[in-house]
C-alpha cells in the first residue's frame, strides 16, 4: 500500500492531496545515476593517483634519501681524488725513490690487487641504491688497501734513505792529509820503483808527503781496528772499519791519538804523519779496501777536491815514479 501524501491549503483552510509528478522518479534515479558515476569517476582518480600522493613523513624520508644519493656521489667523487693522488706518489715511489735507493718497484698486480673469495657487498644487495653504496665502498676498501701497500714501501724507503746516509758517510770520500799541508804526493797506485830494493812492484795505495806531525783525517765515519805498529812494513798504522765492507789504512805515522774500538767520524784527527815502518821520508801511506781487496784510492776524494784538484791529482798519481815505502 502506498503512502498518501498532504498538505495544508492555507486558502481553503483544508488539507489537499499531493499529487506526483510524472517523470519525477525518473528524473531523480538520473540525478542518483550521475552522482554514482561522479563519485566513482573521483574515487578512480584518487586510486590511480594514491601511489603519488606522499605524506610529510615520506616527502622527509625521500629529502633525506636524495641528500645520502647525493653524498655518496660526492664521496665516489672524493675517492676518485684520492686515488688519482695516490697514484702520482705510486709513480713517484717506483720511479724515483726506489731507483734511487736500488730498489725493485712494486708492480701493479700488487698494488691494487683485488679482494677474492665470498661476496663481501652481499649485505649491501637488494636496495634501491644498492650500486651505488657497492660501488662506494669497494673503491673505499681498494684505496685503503693501496695506501697500506704505499705506506710500507714508504717505511722501506725511509729505511733505505737511512742506510743510503750511513754509508756516504762510511765510504772514504776525502783526503787523509789537507791540500795545504801536503808537499806533494809522491807515489799513486799501481806499479812503482821501490826505493830500497830499486825493483819495480806493484803499489796498494797512495803516498801523501808532508812534513812530520802533520795531522792525518779518517775519510770516513768509521770504528778504529787497529792502531799499532805490528804489521810489517807499515810502522805506526791506523785501520778503520768504515761497513759496508770497506776499510782504509793509515801507515808510517809519527804517532795515533786514537784506540781499538774508538767510534770516529769523517774528518777527525786520528794521527800524525811521520816515517816509521819501511819508509824512507815523512809521509802518509793510505790504502782503501773493499770486502777485503785493495782498490785505487783516487776515487775516493770527492768529498774534498773540486775537479780542477782531482784532475792535477790524477795525472800526477798516474806518474810512474819512485814510491816512499
Amino acid at each position: 500500500m502506498s503512502k498518501v501524501k498532504y498538505y495544508y491549503d492555507s486558502e481553503t483552510l483544508s488539507y489537499r492531496k499531493i499529487e506526483k509528478k510524472k517523470g519525477r522518479k525518473l528524473k531523480i534515479f538520473a540525478l542518483s545515476l550521475l552522482g554514482m558515476l561522479l563519485s566513482g569517476f573521483l574515487l578512480l582518480l584518487v586510486y590511480i593517483n594514491l601511489p603519488y600522493v606522499e605524506t610529510p613523513k615520506e616527502k622527509a624520508q625521500k629529502r633525506e634519501l636524495e641528500n645520502m644519493q647525493l653524498q655518496f656521489e660526492l664521496l665516489n667523487k672524493k675517492v676518485e681524488q684520492a686515488q688519482a693522488v695516490l697514484a702520482e706518489v705510486e709513480d713517484r715511489d717506483n720511479n724515483l725513490y726506489r731507483v734511487y735507493f736500488e730498489a725493485n718497484p712494486i708492480p701493479d698486480e700488487q698494488r691494487k690487487a683485488g679482494f677474492g673469495g665470498i661476496n663481501r657487498y652481499k649485505d649491501l644487495e637488494g636496495f634501491d641504491n644498492s650500486k651505488l653504496i657497492i660501488n662506494a665502498t669497494r673503491n673505499i676498501d681498494i684505496l685503503t688497501k693501496q695506501i697500506v701497500v704505499q705506506s710500507k714501501s714508504l717505511d722501506e724507503i725511509a729505511k733505505l734513505a737511512e742506510e743510503k746516509e750511513k754509508l756516504l758517510m762510511a765510504i772514504p770520500a776525502i783526503q787523509p792529509v789537507k791540500n795545504e799541508d801536503l808537499t806533494r804526493i809522491a807515489s799513486g797506485y799501481g806499479y812503482r820503483t821501490d826505493p830500497f830494493t830499486k825493483a819495480r812492484k806493484f803499489h796498494y795505495g797512495m803516498d801523501f808527503t808532508a812534513p812530520r806531525g802533520t795531522p792525518v783525517y779518517a775519510t770516513g765515519d768509521g770504528t778504529i781496528d787497529r792502531a799499532d805498529n805490528t804489521a810489517t812494513g807499515y810502522g805506526n798504522h791506523i785501520v778503520i772499519k768504515h761497513g759496508f765492507g770497506y776499510e782504509s789504512l793509515y801507515a808510517h805515522l809519527y804517532k795515533y791519538n786514537v784506540r781499538v774500538g774508538q767510534k770516529v767520524q769523517r774528518g777527525d784527527i786520528i794521527g800524525f804523519v811521520g816515517s816509521t815502518g819501511r819508509s824512507e821520508a815523512p809521509h802518509c801511506h793510505y790504502e782503501v779496501f773493499k770486502d777485503g781487496e785493495r782498490i785505487n784510492p783516487i776515487n775516493f776524494y770527492y768529498g774534498s777536491l773540486t775537479s780542477e784538484e782531482f784532475a792535477q791529482m790524477l795525472e800526477r798519481a798516474q806518474q810512474e815514479n819512485q814510491s816512499l815505502d
